[in-house]
């Protein structure tokens, strides 16, 4: 297949592998060269917060055969700068016909002289996992979905776990206060301490000073508070930045011949109306799908309706769609039900727009499918498990 004769791919997580695979399954023989700044082969990061963080796992990697791709490996080399036509790194420059940034995203950290950990990489993984010991006291700062993650499973090697979290309630930045309440009681029934809208001032060696003056004493700390593109380097390069790397509905940057994909990349949604970012596994998956497209010169669009899953307490927890600008909350089934098993829809303009399932598939799935046909709903069909989604039309 024809193509640019020099493809350079930077960053070796999902995304820049499938962006490798795609380009390859396409058709494309020329010159690629993937290039990482971590020293592991590509590998899958759902598990490091769950398999691998219990022991069910010890390696996430995703392609054993990475030789088999025909592709430069570069690991352990970091981007540094980026021009028109040359990558720079901190071993060398290379130049290039076209080029796909798969940065993804770093973790945020908090202010203090303390130790802190981050869950991001199989290396933070693998070392917090050997301090996850019976009667270890673990702060986790942070209650979102890495945040509920770790404490199932440090549960299940006996530490004795406190989760600290600003917000009023779990989740509350993801789903909404009144969704993510209907998820407090998980952490008692687990036996893990969740202390909510305490803020922590700083990381201490012995804890964590929460704002009210109080130090939380702990044996390690966990900070889980959400990630930022890896873009900084880009920074003066010409390649727009807004909350990632700015990229239009076929993942364009504003550099000639220059793709974004994955968790770096803020593409322009035409569903939504609105530039959106997401550091989602179904991302990574498919969104390299349309950079490779569109790098061998065609014209698909990425827009997908986003989904993301959890699994937390013993509940499987998935959520599909985008619930901004929701003018209605219907929930489906009771959340308080001793089987587990529920949904929240979330409605726009008469539409599903989106919905959260705790241990219902199924729904899930039809979900996906009625908000990416637009149809109209009736909110009393929704709330009644009995009716199947996909009957839910008005």
């Amino acid at each position: 297949m024809t193509g640019p004769a020099r493809v350079i791919v930077v960053g070796a997580g999902l995304a820049g592998l499938r962006t490798v695979e795609e380009l390859r399954s396409r058709g494309y023989d020329g010159s690629v060269t993937l290039i990482g700044a971590e020293r592991r082969p590509p590998y899958d990061r759902p598990p490091l917060s769950k398999k691998l963080m219990t022991g069910q796992l010890d390696d996430t990697t995703l392609r054993p055969d990475l030789a088999s791709l025909g592709a430069d490996v570069r690991l352990g080399e970091t981007a540094v700068g980026l021009s028109a036509g040359s990558l720079a790194t901190d071993r060398g420059e290379y130049r290039y016909d076209a080029l796909v940034l798969a940065t993804g995203a770093m973790p945020v950290r908090l202010p203090g002289p303390g130790p802190q950990r981050v869950l991001r990489t199989a290396d933070d993984a693998l070392e917090l996992r050997a301090l996850l010991q019976r009667g270890t006291r673990l702060a986790i700062v942070g209650a979102g979905w890495i945040g509920a993650e770790l404490a199932t499973a440090a549960v299940s090697h006996g530490c004795s776990v406190t989760v600290v979290e600003a917000a009023k309630v779990p989740l509350a930045a993801a789903v909404g206060t009144e969704v993510g309440a209907f998820t407090v009681p998980w952490y008692e029934q687990a036996g893990v301490e969740l202390r909510l809208g305490d803020s922590v001032t700083s990381v201490e060696p012995a804890g964590l000073w929460l704002a009210g003056g109080e130090l939380l004493p702990a044996d390690v700390v966990v900070t889980a508070v959400g990630v930022r593109p890896a873009v900084d380097w880009l920074q003066g390069s010409g390649v727009e930045l807004d909350n990632g790397v700015a990229v239009d509905g076929q993942l364009r940057t504003s550099m000639n011949g220059v793709f974004a994909t994955g968790d770096c990349a803020s593409f322009w949604s035409a569903r939504y109306g609105r530039r959106l970012r997401f550091e989602h596994w179904d991302v990574a998956l498919h969104a390299p799908e349309t950079a490779a497209a569109n790098l061998l010169g065609g014209t698909s669009r990425y827009d997908p309706v986003p989904y993301f899953w959890s699994e937390q307490f013993g509940r499987m927890v998935q959520y599909v769609g985008w619930h901004d600008g929701a003018d209605a909350l219907v929930l489906r089934g009771d959340p308080d039900d001793a089987a587990g098993r529920w949904g929240a829809c979330w409605v726009a303009g008469g539409r599903l727009a989106a919905m959260l399932t705790v241990g219902l598939p199924r729904d899930l799935m039809q979900a996906r499918r009625l908000i990416e046909d637009g149809r109209l709903v009736d909110p009393a069909k929704l709330a009644d498990p009995a009716v199947a989604i996909r009957d839910c039309t008005a």
